[in-house]
């Protein structure tokens, strides 16, 4: 079985491996961080929610965060939750909709902290509001359909002759951020081709399905394994000449032509912040669902000359970031 399990002793910033290893007396505090990625994208993940975790109040002697890595192997991930549980962690912070789901069913008394960029948790069952969710589950939710229709129109002024778009979706995501973008572009002329991913090794042939360059633009929503595969995608875009937008800002800082959405290293920091309150004594029934603090637009011009994309200049003053 692929996977990564390490104790993160946030004070000393150490990851220790908890197979072969003697293990210490249980610490005051413990932490779940439940990831569905591959272990290098996940640890960077978990430090950014160590920092939250931490930030204002300086080192807690005995604070760790547990961490279950799955690898892209979702299948595992309720054993992992289940394991989380056992080693009597006071807070679980799931990742994407599938790592939320796993943590929901191992534990309906543990806190729940999501990182869901996909999901609705309402419709899902997980809160009975945003405003007070109820139950264990609160976190940071990014269910905003307008965002797709942000990325399209983005894309829309950098390719003004897009006829095509090809749209690449991970089914474990649920269907929300899809429905969404249906909606926006039954108005538009436009053709949309969906392309269902489900692990790494399928892009290649998503890619080559979504048909002919000319005219044609990619959107890939949001997935945790496209999070996991962003120099991938990148280089796939660029290689089939697919001007490509998607969330996540290290896509374009990796050689994918856009990217639009939340700052990510801030908000796992978001995340462990609210944790923090939650250790500290806050009821999670009664924390509000919080959205994405930042969003960034990263814009790669090398990218552009390489397509023969000329970028608009409503684009680039809108541009967080622009990579020459």
């Amino acid at each position: 079985m692929r996977r990564r399990d390490a104790i993160v002793a946030l004070g000393a910033a150490l990851a220790t491996p908890l197979a072969g290893r003697a293990q210490p007396p249980p610490p005051r505090r413990r932490v779940g961080f439940l990831h569905p990625g591959r272990s290098q994208v996940a640890s960077m993940r978990a430090a950014s929610f160590g920092h939250g975790l931490l930030a204002g109040v300086g080192a807690r002697e005995g604070l760790e965060v547990v961490t279950r890595i799955a690898e892209e192997e979702t299948d595992q991930l309720p054993g992992m939750a289940a394991e989380l549980v056992s080693l009597g962690v006071q807070a679980i912070a799931a990742v994407s909709p599938s790592a939320v789901h796993a943590a929901y069913g191992a534990t309906t008394t543990i806190p729940i902290v999501a990182v869901d960029l996909e999901s609705d948790p309402v419709a899902n069952g997980w809160v009975a509001s945003l405003g007070r969710p109820g139950g264990n589950v609160t976190g940071v939710f990014l269910d905003l359909p307008e965002l797709s229709a942000k990325c399209l129109q983005l894309l829309q002024e950098t390719a003004p002759k897009l006829t095509k778009l090809g749209v690449l979706w991970d089914p474990a995501t649920g269907s929300v951020p899809l429905r969404a973008l249906e909606r926006v572009t039954a108005s538009l002329s436009l053709t949309m081709r969906v392309q269902e991913v489900r692990r790494a090794g399928e892009f290649e042939s998503a890619f080559r399905a979504i048909g002919s360059a000319e005219g044609t633009g990619v959107l890939m929503l949001p997935s945790p394994l496209f999070t996991s595969n962003l120099q991938l995608l990148a280089d796939l875009s660029l290689a089939h000449r697919f001007p490509a937008i998607t969330l996540f800002p290290e896509f374009a800082r990796m050689g994918g032509l856009l990217a639009y959405g939340p700052d990510l290293p801030r908000l796992f920091r978001q995340a462990g912040a609210l944790t923090r309150k939650i250790l500290e004594g806050a009821n999670p029934a009664e924390q509000p669902i919080e959205r994405p603090a930042r969003f960034q637009l990263v814009v790669n011009l090398k990218t552009a000359e390489a397509l023969g994309v000329t970028v608009a200049t409503s684009v680039l003053l809108l541009a967080d970031e622009v990579i020459e």
